[in-house]
């Protein structure tokens, strides 16, 4: 499971206008609305290790919770994690057997958004555009990640700045493709932000979660 530990947050916080028939506003950077639900798949290594997970994004209190299930390493595998970052601190919760797993969290939580020095790659329309509801215009931005010496591709809807899918490569991992799906603005549930009661007696494990490698 701690294989699991990191990129599902990372690909979160790295995630343009038709105004009339014959005009279109050019595409602007933008940030992915703070309370988001939804769902997502993250493949690597070709595909040999690959992820599917619900997730809860909350980018006013500094959480995510994420229900995972995959493959990697040719082991499969089933997480069900909240990572709060206020605390410093995430817990793998196993409702089965009632335990609870705490790790320190020592990464700051960047809200997911379009960085600043981000290039426009290219805006295209998915789906058709004969008809109206045929399809949903995006925008693909590019850029380098100076910390992990990586760099990505990331695709927002035009309207709403919602996530719809992340490249993501350093030296390290490869290429990690995530494409997210099923989102809705808000949380139906805030409880699902806190950790359940048989929790409070989890003892801190020593070793650090590196939020990025959740899917590696």
């Amino acid at each position: 499971m701690k294989l699991l530990l990191g990129l599902c947050s990372a690909l979160l916080l790295l995630l343009l206008v038709l105004t009339g028939r014959c005009s279109a506003q050019r595409p602007h950077r933008c940030r992915t609305p703070a309370l988001l639900s939804g769902s997502m798949s993250v493949s690597a290594r070709d595909g040999q290790d690959w992820a599917v997970a619900k997730y809860r994004y909350d980018a006013i209190g500094q959480r995510i919770r994420l229900w995972e299930f995959g493959r990697v390493q040719s082991r499969s595998f089933h997480a069900n994690m909240l990572f709060l970052f206020r605390e410093a601190v995430v817990y793998t919760i196993d409702y089965k057997n009632r335990t609870c797993q705490k790790n320190p969290l020592h990464v700051d939580f960047h809200p997911s958004h379009i960085p600043h020095n981000a290039s426009l790659l290219s805006q295209v329309i998915l789906g058709g555009s004969s008809a109206p509801g045929e399809g949903v215009l995006v925008n693909t931005w590019t850029g380098d990640v100076p910390e992990t010496g990586g760099k990505y591709l990331a695709t927002v809807t035009e309207f709403g700045c919602i996530p719809v899918s992340t490249l993501y490569y350093t030296a390290k991992t490869g290429w990690v493709v995530t494409t997210y799906f099923n989102a809705v603005t808000g949380i139906e549930d805030p409880e699902q932000f806190f950790p359940p009661p048989f929790c409070a007696d989890a003892d801190t494990e020593e070793e650090e979660f590196d939020f990025f490698s959740a899917f590696i």
